[in-house]
């Protein structure tokens, strides 16, 4: 949340956000601090008053029940579910039973919602990350010493099959430079390569762990896509499958999606004999082939994959909130050489829209279109 601050986000947008999760007994603050030789964003949350400890499914209710946007509360409750899958295994109890401690108090709670919220302020559609960092030592927990990385975040690290380095310096050694949280929230919304963008603005955050001769800061990029750009190193991996259950294939396309793939579509063929089956095709960056295509032969039926290179062009997307008449509302902004050429209102958003005012989707569509495009010409 420093690193979103620092970058651009308003702190008063942020905690205003916040609030529709009607969680109480904290206040946040944020502050510029030096680390080594570089100034960075320092959020702090306190807490006031005696807090309960809370289970996963506490944190899904409190979630649920929020009136976060449908977005935020779809990523904040992936990443819950994250750590509480981690914790169930290492712990050896079920999901719903698990006890988050550390992970439930509040200021955790303000740590993924807010990371979540951010990103949707800041119209951030795609995340990326470096890989993870991991010390050795000796971390204490309420549930004693453990090694690090501590147990949830290595299996955090694991189940996402997340890249990981050695500390860059010899103060990181022995210290947490990962939290079970921290690899929540990046493994549930990163895609971990380095992409091509125009840079517009940096943002650096902190905590409260200091390292000597090494600032420990956390650097934020936010950038677009350059505009119409020939994207070459793609590749198209297809395979043609007749003989596995069709409710397979939302489960492989999200792990799919998660590994770094691009695009995804499931086209309708006949094979031999005059068998109906699936065509799925896959596009994706170079480099990401072996571990797309052992998601594909692992999860479906398939015996073999179809592989060969493609170029695109594509233009810049952004996402853009703005108050409309009918409420705050998001809208995809698809932009040529800078000039808006089209405008694409979210759906789901529109829906509730539509339910709230007894509207036709139709209208409520048009109306977002028309005053959004009004928005950007002012």
């Amino acid at each position: 949340m420093g690193a979103l601050i620092d970058a651009g986000l308003p702190l008063e947008d942020l905690v205003q956000a916040l609030s529709g999760l009607q969680l109480t007994g904290w206040k946040m603050s944020a502050t510029r601090v030096n680390r080594a030789p570089v100034t960075a964003t320092q959020v702090k949350v306190e807490v006031t008053g005696k807090q309960p400890d809370r289970t996963y499914t506490d944190v899904v209710k409190l979630v649920q029940s929020s009136k976060l946007k449908a977005a935020v509360k779809k990523r904040a409750l992936e990443t819950f579910r994250r750590l509480g899958e981690a914790e169930a295994k290492i712990h050896g109890t079920p999901l719903e039973k698990v006890h988050f401690h550390e992970i439930g108090s509040v200021d955790s709670i303000i740590d993924v919602v807010g990371a979540t919220i951010g990103f949707d302020l800041l119209g951030i559609s795609r995340f990326y990350s470096s890989p993870f960092p991991l010390a050795e030592g000796i971390v204490k927990t309420r549930h004693g010493a453990l090694p690090l990385p501590a147990p949830a975040t290595l299996e955090l690290i694991a189940r996402s099959r997340a890249p990981t380095v050695a500390p860059h310096h010899t103060s990181m050694a022995g210290k947490e430079l990962v939290t079970p949280t921290g690899a929540a929230v990046i493994t549930s919304l990163a895609e971990f390569e380095k992409p091509e963008m125009n840079v517009e603005s940096v943002g650096y955050g902190t905590g409260t762990m200091e390292l000597e001769g090494c600032p420990n800061v956390l650097r934020l990029w936010i950038g677009e896509v350059p505009d119409m750009q020939p994207h070459g190193g793609l590749i198209l991996l297809e395979t043609n499958i007749d003989d596995m259950n069709p409710q397979v294939y939302d489960h492989v396309m999200e792990r799919l999606f998660k590994a770094g793939a691009l695009d995804i579509w499931l086209t309708p063929i006949h094979m031999k004999k005059n068998r109906p089956a699936i065509m799925l095709s896959v596009l994706s960056p170079d480099g990401t082939e072996a571990k797309l295509t052992e998601i594909i032969l692992r999860e479906t039926s398939t015996l073999g994959i179809r592989v060969r290179p493609v170029n695109r062009h594509a233009a810049v997307r952004d996402i853009m909130q703005f108050e409309s008449s009918l409420g705050r509302v998001s809208v995809k902004v698809k932009r040529l050489d800078g000039e808006v050429i089209g405008i694409t209102p979210e759906y789901d958003e529109c829906r509730r829209i539509a339910a709230r005012h007894n509207m036709p989707l139709r209208d409520v569509y048009r109306l977002v279109e028309e005053e959004a495009r009004r928005s950007l010409d002012a």
